[in-house]
């Protein structure tokens, strides 16, 4: 619990420098090369499985965006970023939880979501 606000600035820094696309080249500042359990079932455990299906969307003219975070949470090693993107060309919400250990992200899981259209809205209260 005392490295709850200590993981919080590490995942934002993830998402700032590699989500955003400020700095990718960062990426294993923030995310372990030894032990990386994926929970999205398209994605394979471990770094190099997260690479590769970063690579697919890429290569498939699919690039996966992030575009702005609007929330992180934490408590201890977990860490729940909420962000605006582009996902199969499609505006979406993107839920992000990660597990921290020894200042390392270790283990994530996700949900993405399509945003509709304005339009389509049955509350004026949108997404975020």
């Amino acid at each position: 619990m005392e490295k709850t606000e200590e993981n919080k600035k590490l995942v934002e820094g993830f998402v700032n420098d590699v989500l955003f696309g400020k700095n990718p080249g960062k990426i294993t500042d923030y995310i372990s090369t030894e032990t990386y359990h994926q929970h999205n079932p398209h994605v394979a455990d471990g770094f190099d499985g997260l690479g590769k299906a970063l690579q697919e969307l890429t290569d498939a003219g699919m690039p996966m965006t992030y575009a702005n975070n609007y929330l992180i949470l934490g408590q201890g090693n977990f860490v729940l970023t909420v962000s605006e993107g582009i996902f199969m060309k499609k505006n979406v919400a993107f839920y992000d939880l990660f597990r921290v250990e020894n200042v390392k992200i270790v283990e994530h899981w996700d949900t993405i979501e399509e945003i509709p259209a304005k339009e389509e809205w049955k509350n004026n209260n949108g997404k975020f």
